[in-house]
């Protein structure tokens, strides 16, 4: 019975305490340790009791791995608000909840130093970008206008990166997956993101020639000065399409074409940029309609925004097994 089996799970002080930390954010294994103040081998038994419950849900990131709320559901729900009156009413469970918050605030601290010395190591990098694509408001505020129509809904942040994008459309957006390639981008990301809560934004690496997500489950997918990466840019795009629901939203933002070569290998750029022609025919063969490019003129390259509208009988089949999945 999946109710004895949750309250079997519950019947122990360290994992309410589990189920109240990671309410508030991701956590690995070790955080939970630190701020239970008990063994990773113990705090492991307790994590399996509340997985195998479905209380709790794993994540793998590279070689960690977060643990975060379960999947929403009308018996999670009610435990989470039982959860919540047993620490307004229940002094002593009050007092470590109080305590746990403390010390999660220390690991909230950790994570932005580590952030810190992050962009500390790549500042020329990140101030070279800059330079080349012009002000980031003039983007930022461009894309919010191409976007101003509609809500987001359920977006995905592809090239996630520091964060930044994430951050702005979250106001707009109902829940946001932040998606990158590199473990260190996530971690800055998440020490970036870390305030809006789970509900709000999840962070999951991947990539985007093979995304890991069912088909149409996104009213919106972004990828944001990432498609230059791709050695194969309309496999990603055809891949966009694949998770975008019928009749949902891409934007692509990046640089429009340009002979900028040294890009190539000193920021492993795979193409310079991207034409208007090139980028509507690969929009049309992954299944959008494409509306008219949005241009942001740059101090050195300009940079476009491209939007389509994911037709609802697309003229391409997807991928099979991964609509299927």
């Amino acid at each position: 019975m999946q109710l004895e089996h949750a309250f079997r799970a519950l019947s122990d002080a360290s994992r309410l305490r589990v189920m109240r930390l990671v309410a508030q954010m991701e956590l690995s294994v070790g955080e939970i340790a630190q701020v239970l103040g008990q063994s990773q081998p113990r705090v492991s038994q307790h994590v399996a009791r509340l997985v195998d419950a479905g209380l709790v849900e794993r994540r793998r990131e590279g070689n960690s791995v977060f643990l975060r709320e379960a999947t929403p559901s009308p018996m999670y729900d009610a435990i989470a608000r039982l959860l919540a009156l047993a620490e307004r009413e229940d002094e002593v469970f009050a007092g470590h909840a109080d305590t746990d918050r403390q010390r999660l605030s220390t690991i909230r601290a950790a994570r932005e130093k580590e952030a810190d010395r992050y962009f500390a190591l790549h500042a020329d990098e990140w101030d070279t970008l800059r330079e080349v694509h012009g002000p980031e408001k003039a983007c930022e505020q461009a894309l919010l206008r191409v976007l101003a129509d509609k809500p987001p809904g359920r977006l995905l942040d592809i090239g996630t990166g520091t964060g930044r994008i994430a951050e702005l459309l979250a106001p707009l957006a109902t829940h946001i997956v932040a998606l990158d390639k590199s473990l260190d981008m996530l971690r800055v990301a998440r020490a970036r993101l870390h305030a809006l809560g789970p509900d709000k934004v999840e962070l999951q690496q991947g990539d985007f020639t093979n995304l890991p997500f069912p088909a149409h489950h996104f009213d919106t997918v972004l990828l944001h000065q990432v498609l230059h990466f791709a050695q194969d840019p309309a496999l990603a795009l055809k891949e966009a399409a694949r998770v975008t629901r019928p009749g949902g939203r891409i934007a692509i933002v990046d640089l429009a074409r340009h002979d900028r070569d040294e890009l190539r290998e000193r920021h492993a750029h795979a193409r310079l940029g991207f034409a208007d022609a090139g980028m509507e025919k690969m929009l049309t063969e992954a299944g959008f309609k494409p509306a008219a490019p949005v241009e942001v003129p740059g101090r050195e390259i300009t940079v476009k925004i491209w939007a389509a509208t994911r037709l609802t009988h697309p003229s391409f089949a997807p991928d099979s097994r991964k609509a299927a999945s």
